[in-house]
């Protein structure tokens, strides 16, 4: 059985459908990436996921449960968030924060125990920022930042983990660190990730399935190879790119050709990843 499923799932902001017909499956275990150009639909789709947003039509399931028959408490039990960046006003250290994690754990009126002190070190452990423990937050890398707050939705003992371009302010060093750390934990524990990104061909080397959305809707949906082409590029982000294959991976590669022609008439632009 599927941990979530959606049905005909509509949103609208106001008058203004922003997500149509919405269907969808993610099993146990599975890495899905969402992609899609600016004002897809990607980010209020994620948000419907975490239910924030409540979908004018369809409805979803999680773990076979309609989500509306799910308190807000016992969702952030099953579902953890890592987002793109998170401002901290007050100087909390990071023991402070990953300590955030178990809050939907804990009963009214009551305090961490040893318990949650024993997560909240083993995720500190995994996202390798137990030397960090005692560090301010603000005081802190991207890469590192980045790493606290996995450990802190790690702390949630989540089955689900939604990744809302959480590296799109890091360099390519961190972004991978990022996503080899997500991906074993997805492999090892069997941990359930569905992650937006604008980066397609980090999608491509990580995700088992990958959806496509174009204007509220699902252009395609299946494997890297499936979605990952030079047609489904050029229509959805109309944009003239040539896809081949990662010589250590072969899974597919995107590569942007510029309009602009360089020395020698080359058109390639051999750069970063393609954030489209």
């Amino acid at each position: 059985m599927p941990i979530i499923k959606l049905q005909h799932i509509g949103f609208r902001y106001d008058d203004d459908w922003v997500l149509r017909n919405i269907s969808f499956e993610v099993h146990k275990g599975e890495f899905v990436g969402i992609i899609g150009p600016n004002g897809s639909g990607k980010t209020t789709l994620l948000k419907i996921l975490d239910g924030i947003f409540t979908p004018q039509e369809g409805e979803m399931w999680i773990d076979e449960t309609p989500s509306g028959k799910l308190k807000r408490e016992h969702l952030a039990k099953i579902i953890a968030v890592v987002p793109q960046e998170s401002l901290m006003i007050f100087p909390f250290t990071v023991q402070e924060i990953v300590l955030m994690g178990r809050a939907p754990h804990l009963g009214k009126w009551r305090f961490e125990g040893d318990t949650d002190f024993r997560i909240t070190r083993q995720a500190m452990e995994m996202t390798d920022t137990l030397s960090l423990m005692k560090r301010n937050m603000n005081e802190l890398s991207g890469g590192e930042r980045q790493r606290v707050l996995i450990a802190r939705a790690l702390a949630q003992q989540p089955q689900i983990m939604l990744l809302d371009e959480p590296t799109a302010f890091l360099d390519i060093r961190h972004q991978i660190e990022f996503f080899d750390l997500i991906k074993a934990l997805n492999k090892d524990q069997a941990l359930t990730v569905i992650g937006v990104s604008h980066d397609i061909n980090l999608a491509s080397l990580y995700c088992d399935r990958i959806i496509l959305l174009r204007s509220g809707d699902i252009h395609c949906m299946g494997s890297p190879e499936e979605v990952i082409t030079e047609a489904n590029i050029k229509e959805v982000y109309k944009t003239d790119v040539t896809v081949d294959r990662n010589p250590m991976t072969g899974q597919p590669r995107v590569t942007l050709l510029s309009s602009y022609p360089s020395e020698g008439g080359n058109r390639f632009y051999s750069g970063a990843a393609p954030q489209l």
